[in-house]
């Protein structure tokens, strides 16, 4: 997953982050509203975890604004308010789940899988393309049923072309889950990842589409 966490807490969102990006799930985090309306703009998120009291203005009135927009990217908020007609007001807004803190890493995860799960149709959290099945929960990839070890991020790499297969996955795309949408990075950083993920798991799985990015043949 390439997650927006809307966090002001330092000691919470650094603390999210990492256990995110450990289980191999791309994190940019921001803490306040407007930063993060800046990165909604510019980066296409898998899911935006997102407080409600932020420094600037409030979270339930962003996430309004984005609903308004047409900004449909699935939402969980996180947050301290823990009163039934604060749930209530949440959802009706267009959150797509609501978790209250103090929270369990664990069940933060299983919420946010249950809701990319949901919105991808899938029954379980098993990604399969062709001989290529990836479980994100456990981080392991299979070939033909037998383990194949990747870096974190050549798992990145995949796991964005694999939630669209056939479809061309902008390399700037690729980089933004790699790096951070604010980040600078190398111009050959992708394709060095495709690279080693075609000597992994086969040439003729991903195709480059010259100047665009990259996608799974789906005919292969």
């Amino acid at each position: 997953m390439y997650i927006l966490l809307v966090e002001d807490n330092d000691i919470v969102g650094d603390g999210i982050k990492q256990g995110l990006e450990t289980l191999g799930h791309s994190t940019d985090w921001v803490t306040d509203a407007n930063t993060a309306n800046q990165a909604i703009q510019h980066v296409d998120y898998d899911v935006v975890i997102l407080d409600l009291s932020l420094p600037d203005y409030d979270g339930m009135t962003l996430l309004t604004n984005w609903r308004q927009n047409k900004i449909l990217i699935p939402v969980l908020i996180l947050t301290a308010r823990d009163a039934i007609p604060d749930r209530v007001t949440g959802l009706s807004a267009g959150a797509d789940d609501y978790l209250t803190k103090p929270f369990d890493f664990d069940e933060l995860v299983a919420r946010l899988q249950s809701i990319t799960r949901r919105i991808a149709g899938r029954a379980d959290n098993v990604i399969t393309f062709a001989h290529i099945s990836y479980n994100p929960t456990k981080g392991e990839v299979k070939a033909n049923g037998l383990p194949v070890k990747l870096s974190k991020s050549e798992l990145i790499v995949l796991e964005a072309l694999m939630h669209q297969p056939g479809k061309v996955v902008n390399t700037d795309q690729l980089q933004d889950r790699l790096y951070g949408w604010a980040e600078g990075v190398a111009s050959n950083a992708v394709a060095v990842h495709i690279h080693n993920l075609r000597k992994k798991l086969g040439t003729d799985l991903i195709c480059t589409e010259r100047r665009l990015g990259y996608f799974l043949a789906v005919d292969k």
